[in-house]
């Protein structure tokens, strides 16, 4: 008899355990600076909203917001698809008055990103939009987050919550500069070509849909590459065409706008000083506004 009530008493013990502990996690995670904390906690109202993969993070806030006097939230994240980008910023616009700008780095249109898109479970709570996204991409995570409340916090996307505790993110740029080593190499470096399916065309059209439906002014662009790093990307033109074709919008090639090596983390990523740079032209060129 003891033990036949060992193992209900376990899984009660088990399920207490893991929605506490859910609990508690939701309780931090609702104190975090992350910017999608922020986002679904009602703390991230702002006039320009910034996407892109991990060069939408060269988008250097805190340039943007003293040479236009306006507040930002960058959304874009470290390989983030745009399938992704799009709900995180149609949950923006459901929960928030809609900014005035829209800047789209199209270069996230690249990939599909399904783990990612899990590792997001961590704000699944949230928004029905991220909860159907989740389970459309990996469906075996998404049922593990619904037994586990624990699970849902399990992910990079998680830890970046911890980090942000009591501090902003508005800063992830680096003050590196690209090593002359790199530099040399480049010679023997395959450049990633960019590649775009019917999925992650749609994905964007819709999104730019929505965006300008609610009155916000959309843009494309290419961040800056290193130069001869652009040189090597054969598929590049063939992209931005099929991107323009399907929105009927026109990208901005700032692709080889800068040129100064120190101005360059790496092959496909700005420093502060660039994004500086980078930041002023688009405000010269009216994609920013004071």
């Amino acid at each position: 008899m003891r033990k036949a009530l060992w193992i209900p008493a376990c899984l009660l013990l088990f399920f207490i355990g893991d929605r506490l502990g859910g609990l508690i996690l939701s309780k931090i995670t609702a104190k975090s600076q992350f910017r999608y904390a922020r986002l679904y906690e009602g703390q991230a109202k702002a006039d320009i909203l910034l996407l892109g993969n991990s060069r939408g993070l060269i988008f250097y806030q805190p340039h943007i917001e003293a040479i236009t006097q306006k507040s930002t939230l960058n959304l874009s994240y470290n390989s983030m698809p745009i399938d992704l980008g799009r709900v995180v910023v149609t949950d923006y616009l459901e929960k928030y008055e809609a900014p005035e700008l829209l800047v789209i780095d199209v270069t996230m249109c690249d990939r599909h990103n399904p783990q990612l898109i899990a590792g997001f479970s961590t704000f699944s709570q949230y928004s029905d939009n991220l909860n159907t996204l989740i389970k459309e991409k990996d469906e075996k995570s998404w049922y593990a987050g619904k037994l586990s409340n624990l699970y849902r916090y399990n992910s990079e996307v998680f830890q970046r919550t911890l980090y942000y505790l009591g501090k902003s993110d508005e800063d992830w740029l680096n003050d590196r500069v690209i090593s002359p080593t790199m530099e040399a190499n480049i010679i023997n470096e395959t450049a990633v070509d960019l590649t775009i399916d019917d999925y992650l065309l749609t994905q964007l059209d819709e999104l730019i849909k929505i965006a300008e439906q609610k009155g916000v002014r959309v843009e494309l662009v290419v961040n800056p590459y290193y130069p001869a790093y652009i040189q090597k990307m054969t598929t590049f033109y063939d992209f931005i065409g099929k991107i323009e074709g399907k929105t009927n919008k026109k990208v901005k090639d700032y692709s080889i706008a800068l040129t100064a090596t120190n101005g360059f983390a790496d092959y496909q990523h700005l420093n502060k000083e660039g994004s500086k740079r980078y930041m002023d032209l688009l405000l010269r060129d009216g994609i920013l506004s004071k």
